[in-house]
């Protein structure tokens, strides 16, 4: 017996001898391959260091102690690492390595930018957690083109590598140095930093509870600061597959659009800067962000920025903002919203309820804002096919040096928009207690030819006070109208087919003083009159035929207006006054009739429609024949009752 104790007694003393020994050879095994990835580093040119190196085999648990990383390349960051400890670490082959748990302390990364300007950003970060995390033994080789763009694709090809289920860094302080005498240097803090499933290259869910800044804005002489606050920020499905491409140098000719991020959204964010200026925005989203790899080439914008900080030429200039429209073509977004917004002056607080971009229109909602001489309102404003793209090529091509813009390019904005919208507009009317208020002004155009729209259509529905220091509305005024209410509606179309051109509907309501309908249309009007040059739209004006004019007037007032105004003028009596205005009608009809009898039945429902207020007076104009537009405005000039010949005339009233 007391030899078999004395042997189980001497196994496991070599057991044990074993086991240490075993733990020794791996401890020495995970040192090497430590120490290897470090090597890597300062074969590159870059230094590299680190402390104690530890494997506990039980818990397969890996730490490093005090890191330090300086590559060789300067764009690259300077890294320190107080600890990293790994649990449960597995290589499952030669280049990759997993681990159930990865605790980082102490992090300090210095980044310094050696283009354009020199910029310093220093990180702390006290600590960041990962779990489930696979990622591989060795970085790849940093490309040596000094370019922070391939310093940016080279760091999403890493970050492409990686795996995690979370990734968790509950405080990131960020100091950022501009230089001396530039403005944007500050300090930001990110709080409650948080990733969800890391899957090479795509991230499920990346947010922070807040992040904070203050900014220095200095002037010389006039010190200031910017403080901010970004509430619930938060990214979803991020894919940098796209990103990668379009980063690549070589260019990408990937011509299709695609995801980076299905939504990015944010609770809050406040502005505040001095004196008493605050901004604070309620709701920020916006959904389906995607880029073409082929537009999207920010490489080409940076490398047109003057090196030396110098203002660039006209001609750098131009392609710069054609390189940043190729940009904005790269990149879409499928809809955006932001919310509620306040900005606090000493003048006084203005509101927008929300901006809402859809598509291909933006509009702004729900405006409150003071003015000098009162709080403006506005309920909508809307761009319909609105292209940023589009926009600055158009203002591109407006900048010609030492020449104004020509009519064809003014008119190119026609094809930079679809038309705009005005709702729910309450403004101060100068200096008065009046406003003015508009109810919808809505202006939209289409089938372009060249510049030039060949479909219109305008909506106006407005209120405006009367202004007694006007002389052409003391008419008005000395009525007792304070006020005077438009309601407009006017269609133009051309109808290339028949060469038909047709105002319709034409219609304007003056409230309370008259109603007017009108159309007209011309005949054989060809697609090349569309010009902005004016020889050639003369020589095709020759083409042009007048079609039939049609004119109703409905009097709501505007003839008991236009008797008062006459019966002060002549100092007489109202009913002499209109009395009057009638027996002129018909002396001055009398010598059109002469020369044309059809035109009696127009003069008879004229002298009608002021004898009897409340009436509508019609009138129409049926052509003869074929005539020429060019030679009957000729002819309006030079013989007018020659001109109204050419055509039958239909007048009659009624109430």
């Amino acid at each position: 017996m007391k030899r078999i104790l004395i042997g189980l007694i001497v196994a496991a003393v070599l057991g044990a001898g074993g086991w240490f020994g075993f733990n020794l050879y791996v401890q020495h095994r995970v040192t090497a391959e430590v120490e290897a990835a470090f090597e890597q580093i300062r074969s590159g040119g870059g230094k590299a260091s680190h402390g104690k190196v530890t494997f506990e085999l039980a818990t397969r648990t890996l730490t490093i102690e005090d890191i330090a990383v300086e590559p060789a390349q300067p764009q690259l960051a300077n890294v320190k690492v107080a600890k990293v400890t790994a649990v449960g670490v597995r290589q499952p082959d030669e280049a990759h390595f997993s681990a159930d748990s990865i605790e980082v302390s102490g992090v300090e990364v210095a980044f310094t930018s050696s283009e354009r300007a020199k910029l310093k950003a220093n990180y702390k970060i006290p600590q960041i957690s990962a779990r489930d995390f696979s990622g591989p033994t060795r970085a790849a080789a940093a490309p040596l083109s000094g370019s922070i763009i391939d310093m940016y694709r080279f760091m999403l090809a890493q970050y492409a590598t990686v795996s995690a289920s979370s990734i968790a860094a509950p405080t990131v302080a960020v100091n950022v140095n501009a230089g001396t005498g530039n403005v944007g240097s500050g300090e930001y803090v990110y709080s409650g930093l948080s990733i969800q499933n890391v899957n090479r290259g795509k991230i499920e869910t990346a947010k922070t509870d807040r992040i904070t800044y203050t900014l220095d804005l200095a002037q010389p002489g006039k010190p200031e600061k910017m403080t901010g606050e970004l509430s619930g920020l938060a990214a979803y499905d991020f894919d940098a597959t796209a990103v990668r491409a379009a980063l690549d140098q070589q260019g990408s000719s990937d011509d299709s659009f695609h995801r980076i991020y299905r939504r990015i959204s944010a609770n809050s964010y406040v502005v505040t800067t001095a004196p008493g200026v605050r901004v604070q925005i309620d709701g920020i989203s916006f959904d389906d962000i995607a880029i073409r790899p082929s537009k999207f080439r920010p490489a080409e914008i940076i490398a047109l920025v003057p090196a030396d900080g110098s203002i660039p030429t006209p001609a750098q200039s131009r392609d710069m903002i054609e390189k940043v429209a190729d940009f904005f073509e790269g990149f879409q977004i499928g809809k955006a919203e932001i919310g509620k917004q306040t900005v606090e002056t000493p003048q006084g607080t203005g509101r927008l309820n929300a901006v809402k971009y859809d598509q291909d229109k933006i509009a702004l909602e729900g405006l409150d804002m003071p003015m000098p001489q009162g709080q403006l309102k506005m309920e909508r404003f809307a761009l319909k096919s609105f292209s940023a793209a589009s926009l600055m090529r158009w203002a591109a091509g407006l900048r010609t040096p030492g020449q104004p813009p020509s009519p064809d390019q003014m008119l190119g904005l026609f094809r930079v928009l679809e038309g705009a919208e005005i709702k729910g507009v309450v403004s101060p009317y100068k200096n008065t207690r009046q406003v003015v208020t508009i109810d919808t002004i809505s202006l939209n155009w289409g089938q372009l030819i060249g510049p030039i729209p060949s479909k219109a259509s305008l909506v106006v529905k407005m209120v405006a006070p009367t202004d007694p220091s006007n002389p052409a509305q003391q008419p008005l005024t000395m009525a007792g109208i304070d006020k005077l209410a438009i309601d407009l509606d006017l269609g133009a179309a051309w109808t290339e087919s028949s060469g038909a051109f047709a105002l319709a509907p034409a219609t304007i309501d003056l409230g309370n003083l008259a109603k007017a309908q009108a159309r007209f249309a011309l005949a054989n009007v060809p697609r090349g009159l569309f010009t902005t040059d004016p020889a050639q739209a003369m020589g095709q004006a020759a083409q042009v035929e007048t079609g039939a004019f049609e004119l109703s007037l409905r009097d709501s007032g505007i003839v008991d207006l236009v008797v008062a105004q006459f019966s002060r003028m002549q100092n007489v009596s109202r009913d002499a006054a209109r009395s009057a205005i009638v027996e002129m009608i018909r002396v001055q009809g009398e010598k059109i009739v002469a020369s044309n009898v059809d035109a009696r039945v127009a003069v008879d429902a004229l002298a009608s429609f002021v004898e009897t207020s409340g009436q509508t007076l019609t009138i129409k104009l049926t052509p003869r024949a074929k005539v020429p537009l060019m030679q009957l405005m000729q002819l309006s000039k030079s013989d007018p009752e020659s001109a109204l010949a050419q055509f039958r005339i239909e007048a009659s009233t009624g109430l």
